[in-house]
C-alpha cells in the first residue's frame, strides 16, 4: 500500500506546485538589488566607442536604466513608452545595448528615433549579469544615492509608466 500512495502523494504535492507557480506574475519577480548599489559599469557609448560612460557618471542623479536590443521585439513594443518618458526631461534615461551588434543597434536608433540621453553597449552581456538582467527589456530606476529603487521585467507600458515608474521618479525628485 505504501509503495502506491508515496508516489501518489509526491505527484499530487507537484501538482499543487505548479498550479501555484502558474498563478504567479512574472513580472513580479523580486530583485535582489533594491535598495541596494547600482552595480559599477564603465562601458563604450554606442557610436562613439572613445568615449564612456560610468556609474560614477551618474552620482547625485536620479536616472533610469533601460535594456535594450535590436533584435529585442518587446523593446520596439515599449519603444514609444521610453520615448515618452525621456520626453518628459525630468531625468537622464541611459540605454544599455545588450549583447548587440553595434551596427545593429545604431541603425534600429536611427529607423524609431533615439529616446537615450546616452546609449551604452554591452556586447557580452557582463554588465547585464551584474544589474541581475535575464531578458530584455528590463528597466531600473536609480536614485541619487546610487541605490536601485525599482526594476521592471518585461516592457514597460503607459500604464506600468504612469502608475509604477513616475510615482517613483516624482518621489525621488522632490
Amino acid at each position: 500500500m505504501i509503495r502506491f500512495a508515496l508516489p501518489l502523494a509526491i505527484f499530487v504535492l507537484m501538482v499543487g506546485l505548479l498550479g501555484y507557480g502558474l498563478r504567479l506574475d512574472p513580472k513580479k519577480v523580486p530583485s535582489p538589488l533594491i535598495d541596494k548599489p547600482a552595480p559599477a559599469f564603465s562601458l563604450s557609448i554606442l557610436g562613439d566607442p572613445s568615449r564612456q560612460l560610468s556609474t560614477a557618471d551618474m552620482a547625485g542623479q536620479v536616472w533610469v536604466l533601460n535594456v535594450w536590443a535590436s533584435w529585442c521585439i518587446s523593446c520596439r513594443a515599449e519603444h514609444a513608452v521610453i520615448t515618452a518618458l525621456a520626453g518628459k526631461n525630468l531625468v537622464a534615461v541611459i540605454g544599455l545595448n545588450y549583447k548587440d551588434e553595434s551596427a545593429d543597434a545604431v541603425r534600429w536608433l536611427e529607423q524609431f528615433g533615439n529616446p537615450y540621453a546616452t546609449s551604452i553597449v554591452d556586447r557580452d552581456g557582463r554588465v547585464g549579469i551584474d544589474w541581475g538582467v535575464y531578458g530584455v527589456p528590463e528597466t531600473f530606476v536609480i536614485g541619487a544615492d546610487g541605490l536601485i529603487k525599482y526594476k521592471h521585467i518585461g516592457p514597460v507600458t503607459h500604464e506600468s509608466l504612469e502608475q509604477k515608474i513616475m510615482p517613483i521618479l516624482m518621489e525621488l525628485l522632490s
